[in-house]
């Protein structure tokens, strides 16, 4: 019994540092899909392409991973920024069906992964720092310095996008463009460029995501497709549009996933997102923190 409580308590702290990697995972979802109503599925493959830049950079220059991951989060908000603007004026001012914008989101990612494929290969590749292989042990329970690293900065990014939110004129000016367009409209402010803002950010945390997630494990380009459901689920679990709800179903998700694959094995783990994402849409269609 004293065995199985020491399995139960580091696949419940092995959960919550992965729920932390899972907060800079979804937060990019929660900005594009639930405020600004875009079904961004290329989410996926840009957290690839963060990942890739950070190996490039590690193997061959011998950077950090995690700074690689942070310096190019201006280049991914530029990215982003583009990646709307053609959005907008293609799909959304023509006012297009939703599923022609969901078509150019899937052969964006695609078309990403095979870019991906073509210069890296489908091998798998991993990256080297000082935090990577040693491990903090209190007691019984063990902490990897690879999933504590991201746990700190996915909490420490969700965080600074909160307080961004809700403390500047832009971040204002987003979450007013999630609930009333119009009104943002009428007080001066431009719905479209704070759009692009807002993706911008989105793309920029998803890029700094895929340098936690080649921390964490080896990747390979088709390695995102298992992200989609995930990222997804956690956005409608967190109520959408909730950031504190992004948190909270992260940590959730983390947790679930951490003890299944402890006592079940990894095959059962990709369930549990859609498993929790059913009872939640049966019990709260709104999500937990949703209104």
């Amino acid at each position: 019994m004293t065995f199985s409580m020491d399995l139960l308590t580091n696949a419940i702290v092995a959960g919550i540092m992965l729920g932390g990697f899972y907060c800079a995972v979804a937060v990019g979802i929660t900005i594009a899909f639930g405020m600004l109503d875009v079904v961004n599925i290329a989410h996926p493959a840009f957290i690839m392409t963060g990942g890739f830049i950070a190996y490039y950079f590690n193997t061959v220059f011998g950077v950090d991973p995690l700074l690689v991951g942070i310096l190019t989060m201006i280049p991914g908000f530029i990215v982003g920024m583009l990646v709307y603007k053609y959005y907008y004026y293609v799909f959304e001012r023509r006012g297009e069906d939703s599923l022609q914008g969901l078509a150019f989101f899937f052969g964006l990612l695609f078309i990403i992964e095979v870019v991906l494929l073509l210069t890296f290969g489908v091998d798998y590749r991993f990256v080297e720092a000082i935090y990577i292989g040693p491990t903090i042990s209190y007691g019984f329970v063990s902490v990897p310095w690879r999933l504590l690293v991201p746990l700190i900065v996915g909490l420490t990014t969700i965080g600074a996008i909160m307080v961004f939110m809700h403390r500047t004129y832009i971040g204002k000016a987003i979450i007013a463009v999630s609930q009333d367009p119009l009104a943002l409209r009428l007080v001066g402010g431009n719905p479209v460029k704070v759009k692009e803002i807002a993706f911008g950010l989105s793309i920029a945390t998803a890029v700094l995501s895929g340098a936690l997630l080649i921390i964490i494990q080896p990747i390979e380009p088709s390695l995102g497709r298992d992200f989609i459901g995930r990222v997804f689920a956690i956005a409608v679990l967190g109520g959408m549009t909730s950031l504190p709800g992004t948190i909270l179903a992260s940590m959730i998700l983390g947790i679930a996933e951490s003890i299944t694959t402890t006592f079940f094995g990894p095959s059962w783990s990709p369930a549990v997102a859609f498993g929790l994402l059913l009872v939640t849409l049966a019990v709260k269609p709104a999500g937990i923190l949703g209104r």
